[in-house]
Formats: structure tokens, sequence, C-alpha cells
């Protein structure tokens, strides 16, 4: 894995966190922002939201992962700017959503140069592949990871059987 950088300047990662939290406390709390930037089914829990990066073909992109009892969904800080098919400007949050049972498997990895840089791996049965970093705290938010894809597959497994 490449170094990734990720920030320009301290004070704009410092600002994103704070207009996070601002956004976070505006909403009455993470399970709001959860429910309002994506769609819950009827039963599905929020586990845990952790703050990190998406790795992306444009770079690193600030966000919080949402471990919920059915997906692992993801959504940036900030929006992005992007061109509608008419050619206008619009403004949207990106968005990852993975469903629990699409996941094959989820991986731990870390800089060879600092091995402090921690990164988590998800692969999916379709054979995509997302990275994620910069967690505040690594080993949380990868067993939470674990333990959300374990209760979905003992859960298939008890279905099917």
């Amino acid at each position: 894995m490449v170094a990734v950088k990720l920030g320009n300047k301290i004070s704009e990662t410092l600002k994103g966190k704070l207009t996070l939290g601002a956004r976070i406390l505006q909403v009455g709390g993470v399970k709001k922002v959860f429910r309002q930037f994506f769609s819950v089914s009827e039963g599905e829990r929020l586990l845990k939201a952790c703050q990190c990066y998406l790795s992306t073909t444009s770079g690193p992109i600030a966000g919080l992962l949402f471990i919920s009892t059915h997906k692992l969904a993801f959504c940036s800080e900030r929006s992005i700017q992007l061109s509608s098919p008419e050619g206008k400007s619009i403004r949207v949050h990106y968005k990852v959503v993975i469903p629990l049972e699409k996941i094959e498997s989820a991986n731990q990895s870390e800089n060879a140069k600092k091995p402090s840089q921690k990164y988590m791996e998800l692969v999916t049965v379709d054979g995509f592949d997302f990275w994620f970093m910069g967690f505040l705290s690594y080993k949380k938010a990868f067993k939470y990871v674990e333990q959300a894809v374990s209760i979905c597959r003992m859960a298939t497994t008890t279905t099917s059987i």
C-alpha cells in the first residue's frame, strides 16, 4: 500500500472535524445522521460510527463509517461538486453502502515504513475492494466491523439451515 497523505493542513482537518461534530449536534446525534443519509430497514440498529477516510481514485475522503446490523455505510463529512447530466454543477455527499452479506472479507494492513498507519480493506463477493484509513481507534473499528460481518454470517447460516 502506498503512503497516503490524509490532509493538506492540520487546520483543514480540524475544521472538517469541527464541522462534522456541529452537524451531528444539530441533527440530534449520530443515529439521526445515519437515518438522515441512509435508508434504514426495520429492525436495523446502528452499532458504531467511526471517523475515518475512504480511499478513492481522487484521493482520500474524510467522513463517517457507520456500522449497522445490516450494512457498512460511509458518508463524506463535506459535500463534493459534480456535474449533472445537464451540465449543471451540483454538490452531494460522497456515499458508499455495502450490505454485510456482500462482504467476503475484512483485512488489516499497515504501511511497512510507518506501522502506525493502519488500513482496513473490505472485499465484496463481487470483487470490489474498499480501503478505509485514519481511524481514531483502528483496533476498535476493525473489531466492530468483524463482529457485524460475523453476526450477519451466523444469521444467514441459521436461516438457510
